[in-house]
């Protein structure tokens, strides 16, 4: 039994690796060649980042109706933020995307917060929402159960 064998025992190293290294050492026809011993290849674990190659996006909505929720939904799926403007909705039409709004959000880890008057920001899970506007940090709503 050979060194190399005794090696490749001890070791368990692969025939594939072990003839790409005697490949590399015996391959002289480049002038400039590096050494055999740094020229091994390594396996490196390469990991892509969510959104880390991508622009982030805020979208902003002005919905007409409860049909626009979804599309709401879809772009908050999409790893987008959503900045929503209700003051086109009627009450009830907007407290029902609001509560459609706020199951999703639940379900992807998002968020969801009042930054105006009728005006939401909606963030999926990989946004961070920090901070809050004092003017409606307490506020209720008025004997009407419509936001101020």
């Amino acid at each position: 039994m050979s060194i190399k064998d005794k090696f490749k025992s001890i070791f368990a190293m692969d025939d594939e690796d072990d003839d790409d290294y005697e490949d590399e050492m015996t391959d002289t026809s480049h002038a400039d060649a590096k050494p055999a011993a740094l020229s091994r290849k390594t396996k490196q674990n390469v990991y892509s980042i969510p959104g880390g190659q991508k622009s982030l996006q805020v979208m902003l909505v002005e919905p007409v109706n409860y049909a626009d929720s979804q599309i709401i939904a879809d772009h908050l799926k999409n790893q987008r933020s959503v900045v929503i403007n209700l003051h086109l909705m009627s009450e009830t039409q907007s407290r029902r995307i609001l509560d459609f709004l706020s199951g999703h959000i639940y379900a992807i880890n998002g968020d969801i917060q009042r930054i105006g008057s009728n005006i939401f920001i909606c963030t999926p899970d990989c946004v961070e929402i920090t901070g809050a506007i004092s003017a409606f940090e307490n506020e209720q709503d008025d004997e009407n159960g419509r936001w101020q």
